[in-house]
């Protein structure tokens, strides 16, 4: 999935720090403050990286794959069932965080608007396209007469289609919605960036509003062939009748897919099947327990519209992170923001948990949000620092 998003933005994006130097000149890198000019900037010599977002991504990689072939053997670091928080909920944080930081550095100069949006408009719709042909459904029955497309299945959303959403939303404000002002002061920085600031916080708070705002009434659903304990094929009812529930079957996420995408094209095999109600399992995978609730069976998309719109603040976040990179020449200052950033993240998430918006990854919920962007954050600032700061000392 890495290599997907680095071919995301490779086309457009000018490789970055490090030049062949010497050690002590790698410890003195960094990135020009970028001017109110619109004339383009000359490329730069194309051996240049940023060490420490490559590194972050790789770790990032290695995590991903640790988790999917050691999850169904450990389910303590497999996705949560529903509330909560394992080692499997960083992955997409941690990719959202890495395409946000990479987009700040891709922007830092824009000799033209429209040519880069179109760019970030075609590079959205192939990274959509590209998640919907390996997770739409295209490829089942291999063995069958059955094999083909199954057009009235497919699922719409997922893991790469997330992703270009958020590389949508990161990029088009980073293109439309910065003052080219040159940036000499914390001030100057807080106007260059203030109504992008404001447009996520519009986003997160279109996400509040419609998650404990919506009205869920009783919906049905389809339940599938073969089951246990009871349930068979035909219509199940799901009773409901509430507004602003964040429990499995009842919440506005769940609504709004069912609504716009249709429950046909949802991922037919939810995460909160592993809950202690749905798994004697629990939090693994397994049959259904006695008098289990019927919505066990239902699907929900853990990538669906309204929780992607939440993940894209993750994009955002890793934005600021990568202004500061741009815009502070010192390292050390850096390291500070970066961490102040990233503690503020960590409490904020906690102190909302306390309050009463639990940790989910299915609802990305605005604590969960915090809590991965702040952990993104400071994983990313230990990486630079060891890598830029130590390693090449």
């Amino acid at each position: 999935m890495a290599a997907l998003i680095i071919m995301a933005e490779d086309e457009q994006r000018q490789p970055l720090l490090l030049q062949n130097t010497s050690p002590t000149d790698r410890r003195e890198q960094e990135i020009t403050p970028s001017s109110s000019s619109n004339e383009a900037e000359a490329p730069p010599p194309p051996n240049q990286r940023l060490i420490s977002l490559d590194v972050f991504r790789g770790l990032t990689v290695a995590l991903m794959i640790l988790v999917d072939d050691a999850g169904g053997a450990l389910p303590s670091i497999n996705h949560s069932p529903w509330f909560g928080v394992t080692l499997a909920d960083f992955v997409m944080p941690f990719f959202l965080f890495g395409v946000g930081v990479s987009i700040a550095l891709v922007f830092k100069k824009i000799s033209s608007k429209p040519l880069a949006t179109k760019k970030v408009i075609l590079r959205t719709v192939k990274l959509f396209l590209l998640g919907l042909l390996l997770q739409g459904g295209y490829f089942h029955g291999c063995n069958h007469l059955t094999y083909g497309v199954d057009v009235g299945k497919i699922r719409w959303l997922g893991v790469l289609q997330r992703i270009s959403i958020g590389y949508l939303f990161a990029s088009i404000s980073e293109i439309w919605f910065v003052d080219h002002i040159m940036v000499d002061s914390p001030l100057d920085f807080v106007k260059k960036y203030y109504v992008q600031w404001m447009f996520s916080l519009l986003l997160c708070s279109i996400y509040i509003c419609l998650l404990y705002g919506l009205y869920v009434p009783n919906w049905e659903f389809e339940a599938p062939s073969t089951n246990l304990f009871g349930y068979g094929s035909g219509t199940q009812t799901v009773v409901c009748g509430m507004r602003g529930s964040l429990e499995p079957p009842c919440n506005a996420v769940g609504l709004i897919d069912r609504f716009f995408l249709g429950e046909h094209h949802l991922y037919q095999r939810p995460v909160y099947r592993r809950t202690k109600q749905c798994s004697v399992n629990s939090p693994d995978y397994g049959p259904l327990p006695p008098n289990s609730p019927a919505w066990c069976l239902a699907p929900f998309d853990p990538e669906g519209i309204l929780s992607s719109l939440m993940a894209a603040i993750t994009c955002f976040v890793g934005l600021h992170f990568g202004h500061i990179l741009v815009h502070f020449k010192d390292h050390m200052q850096r390291l500070f923001l970066w961490s102040m950033s990233s503690f503020s993240l960590l409490i904020s998430g906690y102190v909302l948990k306390l309050l009463g918006i639990p940790f989910s990854k299915p609802l990305y919920t605005l604590s969960y949000m915090f809590i991965t962007a702040g952990a993104s954050g400071l994983l990313l600032t230990i990486i630079f620092y060891v890598v830029s700061l130590w390693f090449y000392s």
